[in-house]
């Protein structure tokens, strides 16, 4: 037996035509959806990129408890659980993160593993010289413009290297067992760049200025034009991750390995390209754009329906995996908090969540129960009380040191989660920085710092917030039960002004 899942980072499912887009060309993606089951109702948990792969990886909602980090030493992950079971990993990957510092770790749990250089600012062109300033919207990064003078063509882009090294490496291996293979994609995450003879995919007659890398803000960082071509850039980058995507899928036809083959595609979150006067993620709401994402999933001799309206969660692939595999959870250290999707995929049953919940670790708390969504918010000014724990102490781009720290006397040790006895760093969170300002939890916009009930079943695009006292209250329930059942820490409660439920 064997599993691929495929990631492509920042893939909006609303450029997808497996869920109703009719402009955007993705003729593999489309020939994958046409033998699965396409997921209606999937979801992030942690954002935003490593927060994700790590809820994939240890099947467990990470936000609630710290920020970007690396992998933990008390953490089980997927690829521990296989390897003690008899089980293969390799990555491939050309997401940066893993390698930079505050991933660390995540690349070093599978057995083998393949890193193609150059997305974004990925430190591997020296950046020296002359500075590199073009007129532009958004941003334009220096170092990537040196990184991208390296790509030949489109082969030697670096996503194109992952999917086509994914391609050879299931080549390689077809005839043998017991493996799981991560294509870990970074496209089409910005910037939305490419070789220019592919600007023939979606052409436009724009003449301004520069516009390939949207700045984390509001939609007033450019012109219409501008936000309306680069929609099609972001188009042009999925339709070229696609047709790589292909060759993998070519492999799989030639050797029958659909047979034993279990092949997912999802992503790790959306990404918002002007709806609601958003550019980017992270800063904004916890809006479906972002946080409702793809998937896909094959698996032998499936049966069971071809679309799935059931709350799912991308924590739940680990216990997927591992139910495939004939593993189940016995060599997980701890509870995971996913539930395996066989079930749904056999049409054993209708629902494995009564809700989902998701968000980015110091802001709001996000639950879903398929009919509402609800944007919980702190209901201090200071957003306290607030700790990140961490055996690791560092996140993107950075340590918790003395620069990044105000107050070094105020942080603990002790095993303070409930799930480990591991002793962890109790970091009190005045503030919740990552590398850019788009981490703060401030004010930027009118709407941050309230709370927001929405109708999915009325008013699908999250346009029009409710003002029901007695449904919020209801939700306020259902999120703090849920929170209890994610292991969340007790201030986290204070933090947002729930009651915690009693232990069940």
């Amino acid at each position: 037996m064997k599993t691929i899942v495929v990631l492509m980072d920042s893939l909006n499912r609303r450029f997808l035509p497996a869920y109703g887009n009719t402009w955007v060309r993705t003729p593999n993606m489309d020939r994958l959806a046409a033998r699965s089951c396409v997921f209606d109702n999937h979801f992030v948990g942690s954002a935003p990129c490593m927060p994700a792969r790590h809820d994939l990886l240890t099947g467990r909602i990470d936000f609630l408890e710290r920020n970007w980090a690396p992998v933990q030493p008390f953490d089980c992950t997927l690829p521990d659980v296989l390897r003690r079971n008899g089980y293969f990993s390799h990555l491939a990957t050309d997401h940066y993160h893993y390698f930079h510092l505050g991933g660390e770790n995540y690349h070093a749990v599978f057995d083998s593993w393949e890193f193609f250089r150059g997305q974004e600012t990925d430190v591997w062109a020296s950046n020296l010289g002359k500075p590199i300033d073009r007129p532009h919207y958004g941003q334009d990064e220096a170092q990537y413009v040196r990184n991208r003078a390296r790509f030949a063509d489109e082969s030697e882009y670096p996503s194109p290297k992952t999917l086509r090294h994914a391609a050879d490496w299931v080549e390689e291996h077809h005839a043998d067992d017991n493996w799981f293979l991560l294509v870990d994609s970074f496209d089409p995450h910005e910037p939305f760049d490419y070789p220019d003879e592919d600007a023939a995919e979606y052409p436009d007659d724009y003449k301004d200025k520069l516009y390939y890398w949207p700045a984390y803000a509001g939609s007033e960082q450019a012109t219409a034009e501008a936000i309306a071509h680069l929609r099609r850039r972001y188009a042009t980058l999925i339709t070229m991750s696609d047709r790589w995507l292909g060759r993998l899928l070519d492999v799989l036809d030639r050797y029958g390995l659909w047979e034993d083959t279990m092949v997912v595609l999802t992503t790790d979150h959306g990404h918002m390209l002007g709806e609601k006067g958003f550019m980017a993620k992270n800063y904004m709401p916890c809006y479906n754009e972002i946080y409702q994402i793809p998937m896909m999933v094959w698996t032998p001799g499936m049966t069971g329906p071809s679309r799935c309206a059931a709350l799912t969660q991308n924590i739940d692939l680990m216990p997927t995996i591992l139910d495939f595999f004939g593993i189940g959870q016995k060599d997980c250290r701890y509870p995971l908090h996913g539930a395996s999707l066989l079930p749904l995929l056999r049409g054993e049953c209708d629902s494995i969540h009564e809700s989902v919940i998701y968000g980015v670790f110091g802001r709001q708390v996000n639950i879903c129960d398929g009919r509402y969504t609800y944007f919980r918010s702190a209901v201090r000014a200071d957003n306290q009380p607030l700790n990140l724990y961490t055996a690791m102490p560092s996140t993107i781009c950075h340590y918790w040191d003395f620069e990044h720290l105000t107050d070094v006397s105020q942080i603990t040790a002790g095993p303070f989660l409930s799930y480990t006895d591991y002793p962890v760093f109790r970091i009190p969170n005045t503030i919740t920085r990552f590398a850019n300002d788009s981490q703060n939890f401030a004010e930027r916009y009118e709407v941050i710092g309230k709370n927001l009930l929405f109708d999915l079943q009325t008013d699908s695009q999250q346009e029009h917030p409710l003002d029901d006292p007695a449904l919020e209250r209801m939700m306020c329930g259902k999120l703090a039960r849920a929170m209890m059942w994610h292991d969340s820490p007790i201030e986290q409660f204070e933090r947002l002004g729930l009651t915690i439920p009693p232990q069940e």
